[in-house]
């Protein structure tokens, strides 16, 4: 909790983790008109799910390109520009008239998501390098809050605006201004240059240990970009909530769980070790999953709560854990295992629209589970904090 209260008593630090929740509070409120964009333009689960995957590939197109640029505009210049970008361009999808409209709205979103999402990491290594404090972990912590703001103000904003496009420029415009007010306090940070050291080939054994580490990111990240885009569908059509307004109550307990379990990670995380609070983390997302299955609506919000707990914790300790794997440079370990992560962040939606298309929306879940079982006994029976 010290970098939290780090973060709360100096405005330099809050300016720019403001914008990891600003992230967050755009897609909290998109993914409250999911259901409803997916009956506005009659879509099946399956085309849903690659619409959602084009948001990630557009993600996944811009990433190569956002060293260079800022390298040249500066950190804190991309930072502020990308989160307004970002806002605005998620007006699109919303007014999309058609399927092929929306994937390629989703597709700018995507652009402007990596821009910013690489610059405010970046941002927040360079003022913990300068300024010799850590709160990295809580930056990802606000990132959980912002879309536990994002869906429950969206849920009671839902009964004033009929129109989802008023609603999303009233949140555009809240969060562009706000950061535009406290950008000031960063906007002229640059990355610190530092001269490049000869590349050594490195032997595969020594990437070996990454593999369970890049494997239960896979997972654990496959599960959050699943629960956050799939957990109001999920309510609607196999809970079957009384209101399309409740259908957004999923997504807000697995945020705010997930954002407390992250603000509190890092004390357990010294008590018991790396280890055992992945281990932990898999357990209590397995038992979530149980409740979640259970289809009545109290379960399965308590559900979503424990499976949000559980994951919460698991990413910070696999990229601790990463960094102190002997024989290669964490810079280089850290991005294989974050790398793979987010590959399971990318597929994960995607997967189960086509398992919910070729089965039920349930069974998707059935397989959420199952993965996160397999996790767990591998950080049973495999992993060891070295």
């Amino acid at each position: 909790m010290y970098s939290l209260r780090l973060i709360l008593s100096n405005w330099r630090y809050f300016s720019v983790v403001w914008v990891f929740s600003s992230l967050n509070i755009m897609i909290g409120t998109w993914v409250l008109y999911i259901p409803r964009i997916k009956e506005k333009l009659r879509l099946s689960d399956s085309e849903i799910g690659f619409a959602l995957f084009c948001l990630a590939l557009g993600l996944m197109f811009f990433i190569p390109l956002v060293p260079l640029v800022t390298r040249k505009f500066g950190l804190g210049r991309c930072t502020i520009v990308g989160v307004c970008l970002f806002c605005i361009a998620f007006l699109g999808p919303l007014i999309a008239p058609s399927y092929t409209v929306l994937c390629i709205a989703l597709f700018v979103v995507g652009n402007f998501s990596g821009l910013t999402d690489i610059a405010m990491n970046t941002l927040v290594s360079e003022m913990e390098k300068t300024d010799s404090v850590n709160i990295m972990s809580a930056a990802h912590g606000f990132f959980s809050l912002g879309g536990a703001i994002g869906a429950l103000v969206g849920t009671v904003l839902l009964t004033i605006f009929e129109a989802p496009f008023y609603h999303m420029l009233l949140m555009a415009v809240m969060v562009i201004v706000t950061n535009l007010v406290l950008s000031g306090l960063y906007v002229n940070i640059r990355e610190t240059e530092e001269k490049k050291k000869e590349k050594d080939k490195l032997p595969l054994k020594v990437f070996r240990p990454l593999f369970i580490l890049a494997f239960l990111a896979l997972v654990t990240m496959g599960n959050e970009g699943a629960i956050e885009h799939w957990s109001s569908i999920y309510l609607l059509e196999v809970v079957e909530v009384a209101s399309e307004n409740y259908a957004g109550f999923g997504f807000t307990v697995f945020s705010i769980m997930m954002t407390i379990g992250r603000f509190f990670g890092d004390g357990i995380s010294t008590k018991i070790g790396s280890a055992k609070i992945v281990f932990l983390g898999c357990l209590l997302a397995a038992i979530g999953y149980l409740a979640v299955l259970s289809k009545g609506l109290v379960l399965s919000l308590i559900g979503f709560g424990i499976i949000g707990l559980g994951l919460s914790v698991i990413i910070p300790e696999l990229i601790r854990m990463a960094g102190k794997t002997g024989g290669v440079a964490a810079s280089k370990s850290i991005s294989f295992v974050t790398g793979i992560g987010f590959l399971g962040f990318l597929l994960g939606p995607i997967v189960i629209g086509y398992i919910s298309e070729n089965f039920t929306l349930q069974m998707s879940f059935v397989f959420l589970m199952s993965v996160t079982a397999i996790a767990l006994l591998i950080s049973m029976f495999k992993l060891r904090t070295k």
